[in-house]
Formats: structure tokens, sequence, C-alpha cells
């Protein structure tokens, strides 16, 4: 185990906690998930999804780096930085998303 997954695992945590705090608060259906340059939703997904899949992603993206830098590892070269950063993003741009599904009526 890495120290940069420390910080994954706190991402991940807060991420739980985010949706379990936002979904009774998110009225709709379904989350808008992009934007255009005009501010307007793109696509959305259904709320169920928006939410845990991001998990699910998380944990994928984790599992793909582990696996690489196991059997790949000259094809690897910053592991705990990408893992930190990707953790940070993620984390981020899921709030951004609770945020404005939150917002929208």
């Amino acid at each position: 185990m890495l120290p940069a997954d420390y910080v994954f695992g706190l991402a991940v945590a807060l991420v739980v906690t985010l949706n379990l705090y936002f979904a009774p608060r998110i009225e709709r259906d379904r989350i808008a998930m992009q934007w255009g340059r005009n501010g307007e939703p793109t696509w959305s997904a259904p709320k169920w999804f928006a939410m845990w899949g991001v998990v699910v992603f998380m944990g994928a993206v984790r599992l793909f780096i582990w696996l690489v830098s196991t059997y790949a590892p000259q094809s690897v070269h910053g592991v705990e930085l990408g893992i930190v950063i990707f953790s940070v993003v993620a984390l981020a741009s899921h709030l951004f998303v609770l945020m404005k599904a939150r917002a929208a009526h």
C-alpha cells in the first residue's frame, strides 16, 4: 500500500459521504453530467448511476494503476502523485456535479 492510498481512501470516503448527504436533496431522477459552452446540460445519467458510478470508476482506475505498476512497472512513472491528483480531481468534480444537481429545479 502506498502513502497516496490514504488520500485515495479519504477521497472515496468523502464521495460516499457526499452521496449520502445529497441523495435526499436532489429532486430529479436524472443528473446532468456534462455542460455545453452555453451552460446547458449536454447529457445526463440516472441519479443512482451518477452518484454511485463514481465510486466504481474510482476503484476501477485505482485497480488499473495497480495492475500496470505491478505487471509493467517500466511503463509507469509518478504513481503516487498520479493517485493523489486523480483522487482530488474525482472528488472535486463529483462535488461540482452534485451541487449543480441540487440547485437544478
